[in-house]
């Protein structure tokens, strides 16, 4: 259950565990799959195709990065802080960004408060403590691939054509 032992103290913390909810894993995919059905029905099936595989495919690739690379110890005033030895990149800058790319794939109007949500939950999971810049800087990166990954492969064409030739066989 989101939030349910979260902490709220102090009061930047758990604003950003709120900003940063769309991030979590099982909310972040639901939120694709529904930008995902809203582009189906605009007619758009190889798009409401490529965000969902985009998602499950960047996710692998960061926990296949967060358990295979290693990065130098961190440390503040002389204590390692374990708890960032495995947290490069940044799940939740990662799936914030997919969330956010989707959304305003199959909803153009909601860019610009996309854009200023995604900036937030950048900046408050630095701020928060949760992730090192570098952490969220590279779990953008990711997405960032991911995002392109999906534009280019409807840009392509190619699934449009097969959807379009399996329909219009089957309509007409």
């Amino acid at each position: 259950m989101p939030l349910l032992d979260a902490s709220f103290h102090p009061v930047g913390v758990g604003v950003a565990q709120v900003v940063t909810l769309p991030g979590q894993a099982v909310l972040s995919l639901l939120l694709v799959l529904l930008a995902a059905w809203r582009l189906r029905e605009r007619g758009r099936p190889g798009a409401a195709m490529l965000w969902p595989a985009a998602w499950l495919i960047a996710v692998a690739v960061e926990l296949v990065l967060r358990h295979t690379l290693t990065r130098p110890a961190l440390y503040r005033g002389g204590v390692h802080l374990t708890a960032f030895d495995m947290s490069w990149p940044s799940g939740h800058a990662l799936r914030c960004a997919l969330v956010a790319a989707a959304l305003a794939t199959a909803w153009p109007r909601l860019r610009a408060a996309l854009a200023a949500w995604l900036g937030a939950v950048a900046v408050l999971l630095v701020l928060a403590g949760f992730h090192t810049p570098t952490d969220v800087a590279g779990g953008l990166l990711l997405a960032t691939a991911a995002a392109a990954g999906v534009v280019a492969a409807e840009r392509s064409g190619l699934l449009g054509r097969r959807a379009g030739s399996g329909r219009a066989g089957a309509g007409t």
